[in-house]
């Protein structure tokens, strides 16, 4: 049902990246209906056409090559992939995740996959939440993506493509939001018994209300520091959002780094 509804958001982009992922997937699905629509209707043509009952239809057992008919069912599905591949030569490189967008300095949140739930730290604010994230309209987010669990994905599908959530790992995804809304976020990689649960709320805000919105949460007297992490890193799913009014800025680099130095733990090798 997860995938389901992603699936149906994928449709609706909110952001310049997803509109772009959209058009890919629409110019991909035309092509190919090229090669299907035909064979599918020359299926029930030649179903029809060669019935038992129709004795008109000519019988040719030792019929074995027509040029013509050669030339078009493999001139087509070639130059198909020929066009196919050049989409995806250049998509590859223009939706390219790492990819900074236009439109300013971006915004930078640092990403947390969590046993299960999701950390969104904001350096610059030094404000944390809990399955909440919010960002400005029109301003570029520059999502530095990581992992305090098993291997995850962190999706919006409406405002772009999912990028895996890795221990040891900062992996770049470079979003922006067009238009006001609250969004669907989401793991969109199978991490366990609470992985179904595993949701956020993503909100874009005008830059007035995103202000505000990190105001509010500046207001909350948690504290989100080495000592505060341990038990929020604990299992758990379906949690309610959390805002921790100030967060350490060492802490994001302390779990990266964890699972790099010679402590680490043996799964991260």
């Amino acid at each position: 049902m997860m995938y389901l509804l992603g699936a149906f958001a994928v449709l609706q982009p909110q952001g310049s990246v997803a509109l772009a992922e959209r058009g890919l997937l629409v110019s991909a699905t035309l092509l190919m209906f090229i090669v299907a629509v035909p064979v599918l209707s020359l299926l029930f043509f030649f179903a029809w056409r060669y019935r038992a009952g129709n004795t008109k239809a000519k019988y040719l057992p030792n019929w074995q090559h027509g040029k013509l008919e050669e030339l078009v069912w493999w001139a087509i599905p070639f130059e198909i992939v020929l066009i196919l591949g050049a989409l995806t030569w250049t998509s590859t490189h223009q939706l390219d995740p790492r990819l900074p967008l236009p439109g300013g300095a971006p915004l930078v949140v640092q990403v947390v996959a969590l046993d299960w739930k999701w950390l969104f730290i904001y350096p610059t604010e030094q404000v944390a939440t809990v399955n909440e994230l919010a960002v400005p309209v029109g301003r570029p987010v520059r999502f530095e993506v990581t992992a305090d669990a098993p291997m995850n994905s962190f999706w919006i599908p409406q405002l772009g493509g999912q990028i895996y959530a890795m221990t040891g790992m900062v992996n770049i995804l470079n979003l922006v939001a067009d238009k006001p809304g609250t969004f669907a976020g989401m793991s969109a990689n199978y991490s366990g018994a609470g992985f179904a649960q595993m949701k956020f709320v993503a909100k874009a805000l005008s830059p007035e209300d995103f202000d505000a919105w990190v105001q509010r949460v500046k207001e909350s007297p948690l504290v989100l520091d080495h000592h505060t992490y341990v038990p929020l890193a604990a299992p758990s799913a379906a949690g309610p959002a959390v805002y921790y009014g100030t967060a350490e800025n060492s802490l994001y680099n302390t779990i990266v780094t964890k699972f790099t130095g010679p402590q680490a733990p043996a799964h991260a090798h």
